[in-house]
């Protein structure tokens, strides 16, 4: 049996989750600038399996348009830049020696606005996990027993409350992510 101030807990918990995940997502979009996170969802075949590029290589950021990529093992060079390559990010990664140079080209007026499109689409996602967390611990407090109707009404404001406080987050990560891809 729960309570309500578990049940808003676990609300929040939940939001809180959907608000990060999001800010994750948006961190291996690209924008003008270098992030080495972009490279976040490069897996590389290595050791028998797909690892993520982060475990078998450190990447950097050094200039405003290049990410550098030092793998751990030498042997790997070629696996690694073949999965950046085939990552659908668009880069096209070249070795120096036992470091891998991935140049960073202009993001064209077309793709900023198929990135901002992205970028609400991913927002629009947190929205529904947000609401989504809402409308299951609505369920659970009207479940509750033993529980005045007034418990009950102060409990919806608390957790319509938190919902507003989040999806204003997620509104805010998305146009904070939107001016930063539409900045020339």
């Amino acid at each position: 049996m729960s309570t309500i101030p578990e049940l808003t807990k676990h609300a929040r918990d939940l939001m809180h989750k959907a608000v990060e995940s999001t800010k994750r997502e948006f961190s291996s979009i690209r924008s003008g600038k270098a992030s080495t996170s972009l490279l976040d969802i490069v897996r590389v075949e290595a050791y028998g399996g797909h690892v993520p590029l982060n475990q078998v290589a450190m990447v950097a950021a050094p200039e405003p348009r290049l990410l550098t990529v030092q793998p751990f093992d030498k042997s790997l060079a070629q696996a690694i830049e073949k999965a950046i390559r085939d990552s659908d990010l668009g880069l096209n990664p070249a070795t120096q020696g036992n470091l891998i140079r991935v140049p960073l080209p202009a993001l064209s007026e077309e793709r900023r606005k198929d990135l901002v499109k992205v970028v609400h689409k991913l927002g629009e996602e947190g929205r529904i996990a947000v609401r989504h967390a809402r409308t299951d611990t609505l369920s659970k407090v009207k479940k509750l027993e033993k529980i005045s109707e007034d418990d009950k009404r102060h409990a919806e404001k608390e957790v319509q409350k938190l919902t507003d406080e989040h999806i204003k987050q997620i509104e805010a990560l998305i146009h904070a992510k939107e001016a930063e891809i539409l900045e020339v």
